[in-house]
């Protein structure tokens, strides 16, 4: 049997981490891709192939493609587009470049990846392209305009690949999981700290009750019903190793629920649920 292969995105920490070290352990060979070159050789010392991948970077992502291609000889089996991170702010206290920085990796590099793959895909006729998308990716979240939208637009895009696809063997599939344990709430304070003038806000006391204590609170409790990046690393095992994998994947109970929700409750109802988190 021809040993599997495929390319993660945010491989440093967290969920792409998780998935990397559990599909080799199941006999993938995985490239396990990051932004920085000292977290490529620690996972390199961790018994992973790994070279630098950053999805803001159009150069890094050509030479991320060429890498790939390269070392297999043509196309993956598959690609897990991962890599994403958050800015935590009121949506009109988000400036443009803000925005701007976070789309060009949590929406136009996975874009840019995904299309730079899909022809050596279409030529083998089989692959499968799995997008880490959220809960966030179908519901909104106070102080999160900018990750949501991010998400949402990836989800869109991605129906359309699925709509677009002419070749039953290569399958476009979105993973939205909930509260998954990870470094993404730290890795968003610098993030924040760049383009979110709160002292200027007309919801200064907002961030000073409410966001700023739970954004710089390393130690406070997990969020309700939070699971290990192990839950989501099961799911992307079906995704890529079923004969028919789903379109979506749904991970946590909070997903669940307001997928629920989505298909029973009018729109404003929902409004007053979500405005309690």
């Amino acid at each position: 049997m021809t040993q599997k292969t495929i390319l993660i995105t945010g491989c440093s920490s967290g969920i792409g981490h998780d998935a990397a070290h559990g599909l080799a352990a199941r006999g993938w060979r995985v490239f396990a891709t990051c932004r920085q070159p000292d977290d490529c050789a620690r996972l390199q010392g961790e018994g992973l192939e790994s070279f630098p991948l950053d999805l803001a970077q159009e150069d890094s992502i050509a030479a991320g493609v060429e890498e790939t291609l390269s070392r297999l000889g043509g196309a993956p089996d598959a690609l897990f587009n991962n890599g994403a991170f958050a800015l935590p702010g009121l949506a009109q206290d988000v400036p443009r470049a803000g925005l701007r920085s976070l789309f060009e990796t949590n929406l136009f590099g996975q874009i840019d990846l995904t299309n730079r793959l899909l022809p050596a895909m279409q030529d083998r006729g089989a692959g499968r392209i799995v997008m880490n998308s959220s809960i966030l990716g179908f519901v909104g979240a106070r102080a999160r305009a900018a990750y949501v939208s991010s998400k949402f637009a990836l989800e869109g895009y991605t129906d359309v690949y699925r709509l677009e696809n002419r070749h039953p063997n290569i399958h476009f599939v979105l993973i939205e999981p909930g509260p998954v344990t990870s470094s993404i709430r730290a890795k968003a304070i610098p993030h924040f700290e760049r383009w979110i003038d709160w002292e200027k806000s007309r919801n200064r006391r907002f961030y000073e009750t409410q966001l700023m204590p739970r954004l710089y609170n390393a130690t406070g409790p997990k969020d309700s019903f939070e699971l290990p990046a192990s839950a989501v690393t099961r799911k992307l095992v079906h995704a890529l190793e079923s004969p028919r994998p789903k379109l979506r994947y749904y991970v946590t109970t909070p997903t669940y629920m307001a997928g629920a929700m989505k298909r029973v409750l009018p729109t404003r109802l929902i409004d007053r649920v979500l405005r309690k988190f």
